[in-house]
């Protein structure tokens, strides 16, 4: 109970804080030629038979319901137990939604069938009720080639790509009581059952080609999410104070994303104090702060179904010792020169290669650090599979060097979300003080607050 209510006041103190940058609360999202486009570069892909695509099916507990990625990618639809048809030969696109009884409606609203509204709102031919996809699929697969595209792959998550969330799918599954079926591995084998002659193939890699290269729309709403998750580090660091708890530094962060129309974190921010900034996935944020700890925040907004990756590295006192000063120079120059490294056709070799050089050239010793790629960002926030490179314009990264000593308590990780351009990178988060001087003059302000 005290920790809650310390969120909440938290909170509360993060709106009123005048450094905030008083974004407007803005909900933009994408208007449904995007998503009509994206069915219709879906079919051009992937030609035959017909594409399924299955919604999300349950909320978690005590949190919004959070659309399936490749469901939302494709349909904008945010209804539960949402199904899409694509009909490739044809060029229709259908959606199906269950019906609602009445109790259904009072408590939660109506969905997409029951307003009328899906074919207008979303751009699909028809709008059909769930109980009227299995005759759909009988009628249509006797006169479409014999082919299902569905995912196959593993399904992805706001937090963890498809390969992440497989791996830990597979720690899940290490229990004998914990090891049933995934909700997409039930429907896959329902429909094998149901029509043991179609050929199934996996709609995956096409769907994380598509993903991979943002649209100019989505390019505008990360952009905006990076001012957003900018400002919201920007006040956990105003926040942080010797006795504070890191708690309170996470609330101040939630805080200021929720006032500028943010639907909530990209996934469970991390603020490491002390021995926890050499934690890379600590997220229990419960220490009290002491003066002399650095604080690690990894920390991003999730803004109309896109993510950002941020991390920022500070003294609570407001000042580097030199040790941490050393470790913050080394870290910060590595991360630096991959970011000038960034730009179309450059390979993970060719980051590797400029930081080696970089560091030569200021005679600083990397301490291990090498440089490269980092991971994708987009509807999740490691997002999608994008192999070594070459890099592309369109593709947004988060690249994020790091140091840590245990022995010592420093933890250091600078982490910026990156969009690959024409001609190099535009960092999105670049509002978040990251160079030395920066930081200790930002921290000053703390006195007169």
């Amino acid at each position: 109970m005290k920790r809650k209510k310390l969120w909440i006041a938290a909170t509360v103190a993060a709106l009123l804080l005048p450094g905030s940058a008083n974004l407007t609360a803005q909900r933009t999202g994408l208007p449904r030629e995007e998503f009509a486009a994206r069915r219709a570069a879906l079919m051009k892909a992937c030609p035959e038979g017909i594409i399924i695509l299955f919604g999300g099916a349950l909320s978690a507990p005590g949190a919004r319901f959070r659309q399936d990625n490749d469901f939302h990618y494709f349909t904008g639809c945010g209804d539960l137990n949402a199904v899409a048809a694509l009909v490739p030969r044809t060029g229709r696109s259908y959606l199906f939604l269950p019906r609602q009884s009445e109790r259904e409606k009072m408590i939660g609203g109506l969905n997409t069938l029951e307003r009328g509204d899906g074919a207008e709102r979303f751009g699909f031919s028809e709008v059909l009720p769930s109980d009227y996809l299995e005759e759909f699929l009988a009628r249509n697969v006797r006169s479409e080639r014999r082919v299902f595209y569905l995912r196959l792959s593993p399904a992805d998550a706001l937090a963890d790509d498809r390969w992440e969330s497989l791996i830990f799918l597979a720690r899940k599954n290490r229990s004998p009581f914990d090891d049933q079926e995934t909700l997409d591995q039930y429907r896959i084998r329902k429909l094998r059952t149901n029509y043991p002659w179609v050929e199934f193939r996996d709609v995956g890699p096409a769907v994380d080609r598509m993903r991979l290269i943002k649209t100019a729309g989505e390019v505008e709403i990360l952009r905006r999410n990076g001012r957003i998750s900018a400002d919201g580090v920007k006040q956990a660091m105003l926040a942080t104070r010797p006795g504070g708890y890191e708690y309170e530094i996470e609330a101040a962060a939630i805080g200021s994303i929720l006032a500028a129309g943010a639907q909530g974190p990209a996934y469970a921010p991390i603020v490491g104090s002390g021995p926890n900034s050499c934690v890379w996935h600590y997220d229990e944020n419960g220490r009290q702060v002491q003066d002399g700890d650095l604080v690690l925040m990894d920390f991003g907004a999730d803004l109309d179904h896109l993510c950002m990756d941020i991390t920022r590295t500070w003294p609570v006192s407001g000042k580097f010792t030199p040790e941490q000063r050393e470790v913050y120079r080394v870290v910060l120059e590595v991360q630096k020169a991959c970011i000038e490294a960034y730009r179309p056709g450059a390979t993970a070799e060719d980051v590797r290669r400029h930081v080696a050089e970089v560091m030569k050239k200021k005679g600083l010793d990397p301490m291990g650090l090498e440089g490269g790629f980092g991971h994708h960002v987009g509807l999740s926030t490691h997002d999608g599979y994008g192999g070594a490179g070459p890099l592309e314009a369109g593709m947004v990264f988060a690249i994020e060097p790091g140091l840590y000593f245990p022995e010592k308590n420093i933890g250091i990780r600078i982490e910026d979300t990156v969009l690959i351009t024409a001609t190099g990178c535009e960092v999105l988060s670049k509002d978040v003080p990251k160079e030395i001087a920066e930081i200790e003059k930002f921290l000053a302000t703390r006195k007169a607050r």
